[in-house]
């Protein structure tokens, strides 16, 4: 964008990852300047239905986003564009990376309109990796550069408040204020910057921090080779799904301790890490993720006694087998907790049962899993963005001699989730397998739905492959009758994927045999997809049954079967749970509901303030003390709910 006294031009560059494919230009007046946006959206909404294209990225300079607020946050709910807004220093040579010389630079500033447009598209091109989404990096000293370092603007502040109540944003903004006045730095530490629900709330909260303006930041190790092995093993131990005599031994453990140390030493302490004393320019707050990194805890804690060090368990933690002497679990929480023990909070899934007994009860505090409604894992998206997805989805299904979905022909119904020997895999396929027989006997007419299992991986997830292999083979050897009707596949990083194949799905499942507490269920709620789901950790607190969805005992196959069968032949009750579903979204399993839980203890525990939570909801402590409580006409997650039978 150029401008004058009384006009601005607004250039427009299109191009693909080599050449430039089009140009346009246009010139307002003064007076029509509030018509640039939807100038911006018509010209690209047209050229893509037109030529029958999928923008990726738009990057722009960071005085036209001043300029223009909206710009951003339009293209992506709109278009499903990811916006790019370079700052004016990285803008003078177009074949340097973005560290470049400053926009005062003649080779910047004496370029003509359509030059500079075009070099916008080369610099937006170099943000997109193979997989066609903004390339993760993990920066200095560890950080996870969120959103390609802030780069990235998805939403504004107006519309992160539009998601939740005004009791739970006036709670926000009461914490965040302090929090911004007195200069509060925030470290969360987990064990990888992707695939997993912590990476995916860590990348959300850090995201409203930005736009909130306080400072939180979010580190993880450098992989090591081995490692993830053992720490997946051990998440297996502590949920219950190993082998009943797999057990870490003295050396893995240690290995692990190894890996923590040398990253501590290597990044964490150095000059200005986030472990080094406040004093010295380390973080005021400091947050541990899980049982892959606690021996973090004593380190912050030997180099900062007084500052507040959180321990967050995110995963369903067997408490009655930690509590048999001489089991796997017992042997290997006691070494945990060694640990765990020197943190000043234990902050766990609102799940009693899920914190051994040895925890002391004044310090554990309870904390959902969040999801944001705005990322491209729940925003609405336009057909035509839908249609995009689902045919990248089918064309890598055909090339792996899968089963497609034709949409909107083939109905279907959908589990989400990591191929992990948790989630209840087996039981989905077998209680598909149970309704498909039982429809096509009593309504032969009727075309029967297919099934998609699909998700992510991880970095640290090790078993991955083999539960997908060995769901693929129970198929093809086991269900060769319907075996064009289930899909299973892994699906590549890609948020709007999963969003397109949940948006368009009939009814969810979610068979967990174990359970932190599910967002994908949380997710489905919201776009009101009735959800069939097993009494298996947080999971009851999420569905309210007979209302949102139903719940089943694990493994209780023929029940899942009669609940999808109802649910398809029963068209009144499948629109009453819909429209319930998208009624009833309480605030705590969004991204702002965290925010508010972490604003509030850094808030607290930073000025010197003791925090007993007893047991309590992090949620409901931080509501109070910021004089909005809740009150009886607010959704709310259940503060208490009858989990399965954990054998």
């Amino acid at each position: 964008m150029t401008s004058d006294n009384s006009t601005s031009t607004i250039a427009i560059a299109i191009r693909d990852t080599t050449y430039l494919l089009d140009f346009m230009a246009q010139r307002f007046s003064r007076e029509e300047y509030s018509s640039i946006v939807d100038f911006i959206l018509r010209k690209l909404r047209e050229f893509g239905e037109k030529h029958m294209e999928k923008f990726l990225g738009a990057a722009m300079p960071k005085h036209l986003a001043a300029k223009y607020p909206s710009l951003c946050s339009r293209l992506w709910a709109e278009l499903d564009i990811i916006p790019a807004v370079l700052p004016e220093a990285n803008l003078a040579d177009s074949t340097a990376e973005f560290n470049t010389p400053s926009s005062h630079s003649p080779s910047w500033s004496t370029r003509a309109l359509d030059e500079q447009a075009e070099s916008m598209g080369r610099k937006c091109v170099r943000l997109f990796g193979p997989e066609k989404i903004p390339l993760l990096q993990v920066g200095y000293q560890g950080m996870v550069e969120v959103d390609s370092s802030f780069m990235v603007r998805l939403a504004t502040i107006d519309e992160f408040a539009k998601t939740v109540g005004s009791k739970t944003w006036n709670s926000i903004q009461h914490y965040a204020t302090d929090i911004q006045q007195r200069k509060v730095k925030v470290a969360f530490f987990s064990s990888t910057p992707q695939g997993g629900g912590v990476a995916l709330m860590r990348h959300a909260l850090v995201r409203l921090g930005y736009t909130l303006g306080v400072d939180f930041k979010w580190y993880v190790p450098k992989p090591r080779p081995g490692v993830f092995h053992i720490t997946k093993t051990a998440h297996n131990i502590l949920q219950g799904v190993a082998q009943p005599d797999k057990r870490i031994s003295k050396e893995d453990h240690e290995l692990v301790m190894e890996w923590i140390r040398e990253n501590s030493r290597r990044y964490w302490l150095s000059p200005g890490g986030p472990l080094r004393p406040p004093s010295e320019g380390g973080a005021d707050f400091v947050v541990v993720d899980d049982p892959q990194m606690p021996s973090l805890i004593p380190i912050a804690k030997t180099q900062a006694p007084d500052r507040p060090v959180i321990y967050r368990s995110h995963i369903q933690i067997r408490r009655d087998l930690i509590s048999q002497p001489g089991s796997p679990q017992a042997e290997l929480w006691d070494n945990l907790w060694e640990n765990i023990k020197a943190a000043d909070l234990f902050i766990s899934h609102p799940v009693k049962c899920f914190v051994p007994t040895n925890v002391p009860e004044e310090i554990v505090g309870y904390m959902p899993a969040t999801t944001d409604w705005l990322d491209g894992l729940n925003k609405n998206m336009r057909d035509w963005d839908a249609a995009f997805y689902g045919r990248s989805f089918n064309a890598a299904a055909r090339n792996l001699g899968l089963p497609t979905v034709d949409y909107p022909e083939d109905k279907y119904i959908v589990q989400i989730a990591r191929f992990d020997p948790s989630k209840g895999i087996p039981d989905v396929i077998d209680a598909y397998e149970k309704f498909h027989n039982r429809l096509v006997t009593d309504f032969p007419d009727v075309r029967p739905p297919k099934l998609v299992l699909c998700g992510h991986g991880s970095v640290d997830d090790p078993d991955g492959a083999i539960v997908y292999d060995n769901a693929v083979a129970h198929v093809e050897r086991d269900l060769a009758y319907i075996r064009d009707m289930i899909c299973v596949k892994r699906v590549r990083p890609s948020d709007q994927k999963l969003n397109a194949i949940l948006s368009k799905a009939k009814i969810v499942l979610q068979l967990s045999s174990r359970e932190g507490f599910e967002v994908k269920v949380s997710e489905a709620v919201h776009k009101g997809k009735p959800v069939i789901a097993s009494k298996a950790g947080g999971i009851p607190f999420q569905v309210e049954h007979g209302k949102n969805g139903f719940l089943v005992d694990v493994g209780d196959t023929d029940a899942v079967a009669n609940y999808l069968f109802d649910l398809w032949t029963d068209g009144e009750l499948y629109e009453r749970m819909c429209k319930y579903g998208r009624a009833h979204i309480p605030d705590e399993v969004s991204t702002c509901g965290n925010m508010l839980n972490w604003l509030y203890l850094a808030s607290k525990l930073t000025k010197g303030e003791e925090i007993k939570p007893n047991g309590r909801w992090v949620n409901d402590m931080a509501r109070h003390e910021a004089g909005y409580p809740y009150t009886d006409d607010e959704a709310r997650l259940k503060r208490d709910a009858q989990t399965g039978n954990l054998n």
